[in-house]
C-alpha cells in the first residue's frame, strides 16, 4: 500500500489517473461478479413476481457501493497530491490494504524467505533437482519450482542405488504443459553435460575414460559420457589391430581429437596416449643402436617386400632379400605375424629413424659350405628358382645360385625367351661353365649335356650339297632369310635365291617367319658353322629353255604390272618379267602405255646371268633401230657362300656379337641377384 501512496502523488497527470480509474472499475467488477452469485442463487428461490423488486433492490445498492468507492478514491487523491515525497513518511504511514503496512526491514526479509523458495526456470536449461519420492514408474523431483517433476524411472537404470535426497541433472523440457506440469528428462541432461565434458576434454586436452559398447566397420564405438563416439581402427594402437573385438566391453582411456556438432560426431583416440611414451623409447633405442647389434623383435606387419618388427617403440624393416640366404617370393613362406625373431642391425637413419634389419646374417654364408669338388666341366643339379629376359637362376642348395644364360640353353644360334626352355619350379641338370667362390658368382650351361650338333661326324653327310631338307623360317633380313634345319643347325637363303623367275625385293614378299619351307644345300662350311641354302635349285633353271623364246627381236603379248621412273614392268608368258624404258614405251599415237594395259613389246636383250629381258613398244610400230644398253661388266663369280659372308656378317654374326656381349654383361651381374 506504500508503493500505491507514492504512486498516487504523480495522479495529478491524466494518463495516471485515468490508470486509477480503471483499476477502481475493475475492483468494482470483480466484486459485482461475486454478488452476481448471489443474485442468481436468489432468483432461483424468489417467485417470479417478486423478482423484478429484487432486481431494482440490488441495483440500488450497487450504485450506492460505486458512488461511495469513487468518492473515497477522489478524497484520498485530494488529501496525498499536496504531501511531499521526500519528505513522506512511509513507514508511520497505515492503510488497510492488503500487504500494506510493512517497514523496509519487514519487506527485505519477505523477499529473502520467497526467494529461497521459488526459483526462476528456463526451458531448455539445465538444472539441477533432488529426489523427493520414487515409485514404480516415476522419479518425483524438485528443482525449486512452484511445483515437482516426474521423470520416467526408465532414465535412471544406471543408478541402482537411486534412493531420496539424490542429486541429479535435469533438463527442462516445459515449464508448464497441457496439464500443467513440469515436464523433466535426465537422458536429454546427461546428453547436453556430455557435450560439455566433451568440448571441455577436447580444448583441455584431457584424459576421458570411455566404455566400448560394439565394434563397427572400421573402429569401435565408445560410451564417453553418455555420448557415442568413433574410434577408428587406426587410432587404437601404434600397431595394427586384426582382432577388434578383444575391446568390446571394456574401459578404455582415451583423448578426444574431432567434433562435428554438425553430424553430432566425436572421433577419439587411444593411440596418442602411448605414442608421446613411444618417442621416449624411440630415443633411447637410437641413442644405444649400433650396426651389428643383435636384437629381438616382434613381426607387427608384413608385405611382399619384407616385414616390419617392433623393437620395443621403434620399428625396423626386414626386407625379404635378408630373410633368408635362399630365395623366397613371400615372407610368409618362413615367418608368420606376431613371431618373435632375433635380428641383426645392418643400417639406420638417426634423422629419418629408419632401422635395416637382416635375420640370414646371424647364419654362415651358404657359399662358405659349398662342396669343394664342384668345379668347371662338373655336373650339378637344382631347381630354378627365377627366369629373367636373359636366362634363369638355377639354385644348387638354399643361397647357392648359378646362372644359366639363354645362350647356353641352346645350341641354336637365335635368341629366344628362357620361358620357352624351362619354367620356375623345373628340377634339371647342368653344366658348370665358370666358378668363383670369392665373388660368389656361377654361370651353367645346359645345352653343354648333348653334343654340338656342327661337330657331329655326319654332319656333312648329312648337309652335303645338293641334298634336300625342310626347315622353319627363323629370321628375315634384307638380303635373305634364316632357316634352321635342327636344332643348333641354320642355313641362309638369299633373296636371289628365292625365285627363277620373279624378282622379290624382301623375303616377306615370299614367306614369313614360323613357316617351313623346302630347300636345297648349296654350299657348307662346318668350319664357320654356315649354310648357303636355296628354294629355287629346288626346280631345274627354266631361264635355259627361256633363253631359245625369247630372242633378241622377238615380239611378245605382255601386260604393264608395275611402273618407276626409270621404265615399267611387263609381266610375259611363263610368268616371267621383262622391262621397258620409258623412251621405249610411246604408242604409234605418241602416248605413254598405262599400267594394266596389254601389247605386243619387242625383246631388245635377253640375259640369262642377270635374269634380265629388255623390251621395246616403239620398236613394234618404228623402223628406227633401237640400241640395246650397254651390258654390265659382270661381277666375278665365286662361291654362293662367300656372296653372302659380308651381308651375314651384319646379320647373323651381329646376333651372336650382341648375344656375346649381354652374355658378358650378365656375368658380372651376381648369380644370386636379390641375394
Amino acid at each position: 500500500m506504500a508503493k500505491i501512496q507514492k504512486d498516487s502523488s504523480k495522479e495529478s497527470k491524466s494518463p495516471k489517473a485515468a490508470k486509477g480509474d480503471g483499476q477502481v472499475k475493475k475492483a468494482l467488477a470483480i466484486k459485482g461478479a461475486e454478488e452476481d452469485v448471489d443474485v442468481k442463487t436468489a432468483e432461483a428461490e424468489l417467485k417470479e413476481d417478486d423478482l423484478a423488486a429484487f432486481k431494482a433492490q440490488k441495483k440500488r445498492e450497487e450504485e450506492e457501493g460505486i458512488s461511495r468507492m469513487i468518492k473515497d478514491v477522489t478524497a484520498r487523491k485530494a488529501a496525498t497530491s499536496s504531501v511531499s515525497l521526500e519528505s513522506f513518511d512511509w513507514d508511520a504511514y497505515e492503510t488497510k490494504g492488503f500487504g500494506e503496512g510493512y517497514n523496509s526491514k519487514d519487506r527485505q526479509e519477505l523477499d529473502k524467505l520467497y526467494g529461497g523458495a521459488i526459483t526462476s526456470v528456463t526451458e531448455s536449461e539445465v538444472v539441477k533437482g533432488i529426489v523427493v519420492g520414487i515409485n514404480d514408474r516415476d522419479v518425483i523431483l524438485n528443482i525449486g519450482f512452484k511445483s515437482d517433476g516426474l521423470v520416467p524411472l526408465a532414465e535412471f537404470k544406471d543408478m541402482a542405488n537411486l534412493k531420496i535426497g539424490d542429486a541429479v541433472d535435469l533438463f527442462i523440457e516445459e515449464r508448464e504443459n497441457a496439464m500443467g506440469q513440469l515436464v523433466l528428462s535426465r537422458r536429454k541432461a546427461k546428453l547436453v553435460k556430455g557435450w560439455e565434458y566433451v568440448q571441455t576434454a577436447l580444448d583441455k586436452d584431457e584424459v576421458i575414460e570411455g566404455f566400448v559398447k560394439r565394434r563397427t566397420k572400421g573402429g569401435l564405438i565408445v560410451d564417453v559420457f553418455g555420448i557415442e563416439a568413433f574410434l577408428p581402427g587406426s587410432q587404437i594402437d601404434v600397431k595394427p589391430i586384426r582382432d577388434f573385438d578383444i575391446y568390446v566391453n571394456k574401459a578404455i582411456e582415451v583423448k578426444v581429437v574431432k567434433i562435428n556438432y554438425t553430424n553430432d560426431n566425436v572421433v577419439v583416440s587411444h593411440k596418442v596416449l602411448i605414442e608421446k611414451d613411444l618417442e621416449q623409447q624411440k630415443a633411447a633405442i637410437l641413442t644405444n643402436l649400433d650396426k651389428g647389434q643383435v636384437l629381438e623383435g616382434v613381426i607387427k606387419n608384413m608385405t611382399n617386400f619384407g616385414v616390419f618388427i617392433d623393437l620395443g617403440g621403434v620399428d625396423g624393416l626386414l626386407h625379404i632379400t635378408d630373410i633368408s640366404w635362399g630365395r623366397i617370393t613371400h615372407p610368409e613362406e618362413l615367418l608368420k605375424l606376431d613371431q618373435v625373431v632375433k635380428v641383426v642391425v645392418l643400417d639406420f637413419d638417426q634423422d629419418k629413424k629408419r632401422i635395416s634389419l637382416g635375420m640370414k646374417q646371424l647364419t654362415p654364408h651358404p657359399w662358405d659350405s659349398l662342396a669343394p669338388e664342384i668345379v668347371v666341366g662338373s655336373k650339378v643339379k637344382g631347381k630354378i628358382v627365377n627366369v629373367a629376359d636373359y636366362g634363369a637362376f638355377l639354385e644348387l642348395q638354399p643361397g647357392v645360385e648359378g646362372l644359366i644364360h639363354v645362350s647356353e640353353m641352346s645350341w641354336s644360334q637365335h635368341l629366344r625367351n628362357p620361358q620357352d626352355f624351362i619354367k620356375v619350379g623345373d628340377e634339371l641338370e647342368a653344366v658348370v661353365l665358370t666358378i668363383d667362390r670369392t665373388e660368389r658368382k656361377m654361370s651353367l650351361g645346359i645345352k653343354q649335356l648333348t653334343e654340338d650338333p656342327w661337330t657331329r661326324q655326319d654332319v656333312l653327310s648329312k648337309y652335303a650339297v645338293g641334298t634336300r631338307h625342310k626347315g622353319i623360317v627363323r629370321n628375315l633380313t634384307n638380303f635373305g632369310l634364316f632357316i634352321e634345319l635342327e636344332e643348333g643347325i641354320d642355313g641362309l637363303v638369299h633373296v636371289s635365291d628365292l625365285s627363277w623367275t620373279k624378282k622379290i625385293k624382301h623375303p616377306s614378299e615370299f614367306t614369313k617367319v614360323g613357316e617351313t619351307i623346302e630347300v636345297q644345300v648349296l654350299e657348307l662350311d662346318a668350319v664357320n658353322r654356315r649354310l648357303a641354302l636355296s628354294h629355287k635349285h629346288l626346280e631345274e633353271n627354266p631361264w635355259d629353255t627361256f633363253e631359245t623364246i625369247f630372242t633378241p627381236g622377238s615380239v611378245h603379248k605382255g601386260t604393264i604390272v608395275n611402273k618407276n621412273d626409270k621404265g615399267v614392268i611387263v609381266e610375259l608368258s611363263y610368268g616371267i618379267e621383262g622391262f621397258c624404258s620409258s623412251k621405249n614405251l610411246v604408242k604409234e599415237d605418241g602416248s605413254k602405255a598405262e599400267i594394266g594395259e596389254a601389247y605386243d613389246f619387242k625383246v631388245l636383250e635377253f640375259s640369262k646371268e642377270d635374269r634380265r629381258i629388255a623390251l621395246s613398244l616403239k620398236a613394234t610400230w618404228s623402223t628406227e633401230e633401237e640400241k640395246p644398253a650397254a651390258k654390265k661388266k659382270p661381277a666375278a663369280k665365286g662361291k654362293t657362300i662367300d656372296k653372302i659372308n659380308q651381308e651375314t656378317e651384319k646379320s647373323t654374326l651381329g646376333d651372336l656379337e650382341a648375344l656375346t656381349a649381354l652374355k658378358e654383361k650378365m656375368k658380372t651381374k651376381p648369380e644370386g641377384e636379390g641375394n
